[in-house]
């Protein structure tokens, strides 16, 4: 920490990295619990996205495929998820704690009968990841004291799906707030009975969003194992599914606020990343378990102090009964 500057744009930039899989996951909750469905499953659908990308990327080759193939799946467990909870108004909860299970079980049997290396994929080569972009004039630029360093460091040199989380987050406010189809959205997950009184479907704007959904937690997984790293490892979602979940409560479900909150929790996992080994004055070499643990205990400490104030969908969780 010689370089108190330095370390602050690193630390920031390290906070945009590790923040964009809580990003695309707390976007996908809120479209979903905004229509009246929970989604306890972003974990699961996280993790699935996160195996397929890094095991088509290493069949194929192709980043593309990967990513379009995590979609795909991600996609169709939001269907099961949809199938269970919207057209056999099953509990909610349980399903997406089904999915979770189902992901972190069977991403483990695939990866060892298909790969034999305990569950992981083949490490993957450059041409088949999302891999950082460069801006223009860096080189350039890099010589102006502080704008060159927050250029290089800060602004360039990730990779696209990071470019593309950051702008979902005012997509999804101007899709809620700005659209017909937000507006029904939110209608549906306040009072499903006016929605259906009004001649439109509820259970096919509940589908499109938990879609939607399923859309997203497939960018957060496939930027987990084939754009931040280079292979899938077992569980390597790390509860950040649930995290999400956390931040979109914190947040609650707005998007910009839910986005402030993934910022948040990035910047702790940020900075356990850059104190490892660090030595601070009085304190010592920092402990870098009890910082690794900080996002998961700040998880408790806002689920505890701010779930009952944060005024949730009046439908959410509801499964919606036609009146005959």
């Amino acid at each position: 920490m010689d370089d108190p500057i330095l370390f602050l744009v690193l630390t920031l930039d390290a906070t945009i990295r590790v923040s964009t899989p809580l990003i695309f996951c707390a976007m996908a909750g809120l479209f979903s619990e905004r229509s009246g469905i929970i989604d306890i499953s972003l974990e699961g659908k996280m993790l699935s996205a996160a195996f397929v990308a890094a095991s088509v990327a290493s069949v194929t080759g192709s980043a593309w495929v990967a990513l379009i193939s995590a979609i795909g799946v991600t996609t169709c467990l939001s269907l099961l998820h949809g199938f269970a909870c919207i057209t056999h108004k099953g509990n909610q909860v349980v399903s997406g704690v089904a999915i979770n299970i189902l992901a972190s079980g069977l991403t483990v049997v695939l990866g060892i009968a298909w790969f034999h290396q305990g569950g992981q994929t083949p490490s993957l080569p450059a041409t088949a990841r999302f891999m950082p972009i460069e801006f223009p004039f860096i080189e350039t630029v890099r010589s102006i004291p502080l704008v060159g360093m927050i250029y290089k460091e800060l602004l360039s040199g990730h990779s696209l799906l990071v470019y593309v989380a950051f702008a979902i987050v005012p997509m999804t406010w101007w899709i809620v707030y700005r659209t017909r189809f937000g507006l029904r959205l939110r209608a549906v997950g306040e009072n499903p009975t006016a929605v259906d009184t009004a001649g439109i479907s509820v259970a096919w704007l509940r589908y499109r969003a938990v879609m939607t959904g399923g859309l997203l937690t497939g960018l957060a997984g496939t930027y987990l194992s084939i754009a931040q790293n280079a292979s899938f490892v077992r569980d390597m979602s790390a509860g950040q599914g649930y995290i999400a979940l956390a931040a979109m409560i914190f947040g609650k479900w707005r998007p910009f606020t839910a986005f402030g909150a993934c910022l948040i929790f990035g910047l702790l996992d940020a900075v356990a990343i850059r104190l490892q080994g660090v030595h601070i004055p009085v304190i010592g070499e920092a402990p870098v378990e009890l910082i690794q643990a900080l996002p998961y205990i700040l998880t408790v400490v806002l689920l505890a102090g701010f779930i009952g104030k944060a005024i949730a969908p009046k439908a959410i969780g509801q499964p919606y009964l036609k009146e005959r």
